[in-house]
């Protein structure tokens, strides 16, 4: 499951001095419920629904500003330990397009609608759990992700083929859990299925696996479809468990991650240094309930 015209204005220092973000104007949901789930169960749900329909069950604070911010656990830092344990349900409807309206689009269409659909969360989250947050960064340790001796092992999804179900009227209510649709990635306890992805969208998704910024160093440019399985590090924390309290990995001895994305997928993780932004929590509130 990611998020241009629309800019959020956020502004870092070369002195590296931490900055507040600007307060400009958001796009913003026109109508928002935000409900505490009590329910103790497992799992989150997320879902843009047609209608410009957010929908987001048994959700945290803290996975809430990853979506909006396109951040890691390891990028968070700061607020009240609530933030990870504390679930809401929220239902809210705007102005954002569907994921079926969004396969019509160009990659830049669809990189402006991301944005614009991470504006509105962060806008839901400043009115509603009184977010103020401020930007930093600092040199740490990171990974690149390379092509590895012998060369890739991933298949290039042509343009023209399509994904079955790929109808936008199916999409909201039956789409199959087993088989995303072009452009998407499924991901469960240590297993990734995608299905025509760029590679800067894995190296993304792979920054929460392996609790490091990754970036995409690969050189390839095309979409491409895979599947990588692997047998979670349980010291890496919930990271490295997928959404929810699923079952264990099927093969307990199976390979590591980084010896999966070698073995299946003919690509590697360097380690380097470079850049990481990073997310101060000043301010949240528990959002009441309405």
């Amino acid at each position: 499951m990611n998020l241009g015209p629309f800019k959020v204005g956020l502004l870092l220092a070369a002195s590296s001095v931490p900055q507040i973000f600007a307060q400009t104007p958001a796009p913003t949901f026109d109508v928002a419920s935000v409900k505490p789930n009590k329910s103790g169960e497992g799992g989150t749900r997320i879902m843009f629904q047609p209608g410009g329909r957010f929908v987001a069950t048994n959700i945290d604070l803290k996975s809430l500003i990853r979506l909006a911010y396109d951040v890691q656990d390891f990028q968070i830092s700061g607020g009240p330990s609530w933030i990870n344990s504390d679930k809401y349900d929220i239902e809210a409807r705007g102005a954002a397009p569907d994921m079926g309206a969004m396969r019509d689009m160009t990659e830049e269409q669809r990189k402006a609608a991301n944005d614009l659909r991470k504006q509105m969360i962060r806008a839901l989250l400043a009115d509603r759990f009184k977010l103020t947050i401020r930007k930093e960064s600092k040199d740490a340790p990171i990974y690149a992700l390379v092509v590895a001796k012998g060369g890739p092992k991933i298949k290039e999804l042509p343009p023209e083929v399509k994904t079955p179900g790929e109808d936008p009227k199916e999409m909201p209510d039956k789409p199959d859990p087993k088989r995303p649709m072009r452009g998407g990635m499924r991901m469960g306890r240590g297993e990734i299925n995608s299905m025509g992805i760029k590679l800067s969208f894995l190296a993304d998704n792979l920054s929460g696996q392996v609790g490091r910024k990754v970036i995409d160093q690969t050189g390839l440019k095309g979409d491409y479809t895979f599947e990588l399985k692997w047998t979670p590090d349980e010291s890496q924390g919930q990271g490295f468990k997928g959404p929810g309290d699923g079952p264990p990995s099927p093969d307990a001895n199976g390979p590591s991650i980084f010896t999966a994305l070698q073995e299946q997928l003919g690509l590697k993780l360097e380690s380097q240094k470079g850049p990481v932004d990073l997310l101060v929590i000043d301010h949240a509130e528990k959002a009441s309930e309405n």
